[in-house]
């Protein structure tokens, strides 16, 4: 599977700290042989993935493509993004 970011997730990402970005490369190459496929709740039409206790990876999955939306380093940013659909 191919991965494609969207421009906030290359932001969010180029701004991470190396050792977070580097887990953030381990789960996505991850992703690419396997990807998980939890939705979210509430019918939000993406899917998370946990890097870290607080980090995740909201990504959309199209055929053959994983479509990465944002990459949070920490929990608050993804509670902000998360609430906005509610």
């Amino acid at each position: 599977m191919d991965i494609i970011f969207s421009a906030s997730a290359k932001k969010e990402m180029e701004n991470l700290e190396l050792e977070l970005k580097y887990l953030f490369v381990e789960r996505l190459e991850k992703m690419q042989r396997g990807p998980p496929r939890k939705h979210m709740k509430y019918g939000i039409p993406c899917h998370v993935e946990k890097v870290t206790k607080q980090a995740r990876i909201v990504y959309n999955i199209k055929g053959d493509l994983i479509y990465v939306l944002h990459c949070f380093a920490d929990h608050k940013g993804y509670e902000r993004w998360f609430k906005s659909y509610k």
